[in-house]
């Protein structure tokens, strides 16, 4: 005879509100089985601090905030690899496909478990940033507002390059193609944009181009707000529009590229 579950013995479980919290654990476990995990996403924007500081000292405030929007930018290639690898070897996205998890939501998670790991270095960048505006003595800014539009860039980015990485790892065939894709796609782009330089010096063409990068207007905005360069409330508010423009176009485009489904 069939022993059926009795309502009083299986408590009933929430049945949604838990994939969210269940990816969080996975990027806060991440770090805590292997530290330099936190370590790693420090280590390539101090690098170019360490040789940009010794060229230009000058621009330290306005290096910093781009090391901070590079940052967030490579979350890009983290979640590119984490989707990619847990599709081809772990058929994890399958499992997904037949749950009652959305796509939005399975990008959400990927994305928040590779922020966990993200924060450390923009924790530290952050701080330093702060430092750096004080010991000007007055000359730069950093208070809610100018906090509140970096965190907002931030956030966009996070969105966008989150949404390119996982768009671009649905169509990756193999484990060997997710390391160089991933780099090549997302150095090309922080190179492209002005992080770690004000775009007044690019040559021409290159500010043309520099321009149909979503990073070139988080990076103009966050530096006007602060005072690093010259920008009045007009142009900002048209630097925050071209971001929210271009990143809406951005994710778009990749949530289309994205394929969800089974193999």
């Amino acid at each position: 005879m069939a022993i059926q579950d009795s309502p009083a013995l299986t408590p009933r479980a929430p049945a949604q509100g838990r994939a969210l919290p269940a990816f969080l654990i996975i990027g806060w476990r991440w770090i805590g089985r292997n530290p330099a995990v936190a370590i790693a996403p420090i280590l390539l924007p101090f690098m170019f601090l360490f040789f940009l500081t010794l060229i230009s000292p000058d621009l330290f405030p306005l290096e910093i905030a781009g090391a901070m929007l590079f940052t967030m930018q490579n979350i890009g290639s983290w979640t590119l690899g984490d989707s990619a690898f847990w599709r081809i070897e772990c058929s994890l996205q399958d499992l997904f496909v037949a749950s009652p998890l959305r796509r939005i939501q399975y990008l959400f998670g990927i994305a928040f478990s590779n922020l966990i790991a993200m924060l450390p270095a923009l924790a530290i960048l952050g701080g330093l940033l702060v430092y750096e505006v004080q010991r000007t003595g007055g000359a730069l800014h950093f208070g809610l507002y100018q906090g509140g539009v970096l965190f907002g860039s931030l956030a966009v980015l996070w969105v966008l390059f989150s949404s390119i990485g996982i768009g671009i790892s649905s169509r990756l065939k193999t484990q060997r193609a997710i390391w160089p894709v991933g780099n090549l796609t997302f150095t090309i782009l922080g190179m492209l944009a002005p992080l770690y330089y004000p775009i007044s010096a690019l040559p021409a063409t290159w500010q043309l181009v520099a321009r149909f990068v979503p990073t070139t207007y988080a990076a103009l905005l966050v530096q006007g707000a602060i005072g690093i360069t010259s920008a009045s409330p007009f142009q900002l508010a048209v630097y925050a529009g071209l971001l929210l423009f271009s990143a809406a176009v951005g994710t778009a485009i990749a949530l289309r590229l994205y394929k969800w489904g089974t193999e």
